[in-house]
């Protein structure tokens, strides 16, 4: 499919672990590829903990936010509990059977995320909840 939506791509922000270890990896990877599909944005989840302006505007004015955090550190998550924003969407990568220090980033782990993600979006955009400061 060319173009999956499943809510306004520029209201649905996807905030990925980009982590040293495979697990952030694979999060980074099935963002990135969301976004070409038109699932939602990936966005700058470190521009989120320094706080820039720009990006906490944006995010506030999210529809859907979407953390993506590699493992049970919840890194992703807490950035955005950090920056003040609540009511997003969360999973970990871990929690899909994907062992942290063991899995390269295959296009298999990376659609097991992908799927996930499109989850947990299309219940979003059915509930339309919003993750907001």
């Amino acid at each position: 499919m060319a173009n999956e939506c499943l809510c306004n791509a520029a209201s649905c922000l996807i905030f990925p672990c980009s982590g040293a270890a495979d697990v952030g990896a694979i999060a980074d990877q099935a963002a990135r590829r969301l976004t070409r599909k038109g699932v939602g944005r990936m966005y700058c989840l470190a521009g989120i903990g320094g706080r820039v302006s720009g990006i906490i505007k944006t995010t506030e004015a999210a529809s859907v936010i979407l953390a993506i955090s590699g493992c049970e550190l919840d890194c992703a998550k807490r950035c955005l509990e950090s920056a003040g924003f609540s009511g997003f969407k969360h999973f970990r990568v871990t929690d899909l059977g994907i062992k942290k220090g063991a899995s390269p980033p295959t296009d298999e782990r990376v659609e097991r995320v992908m799927e996930e993600a499109r989850r947990l979006l299309t219940d979003a955009d059915l509930k339309d909840e919003k993750g907001r400061r």
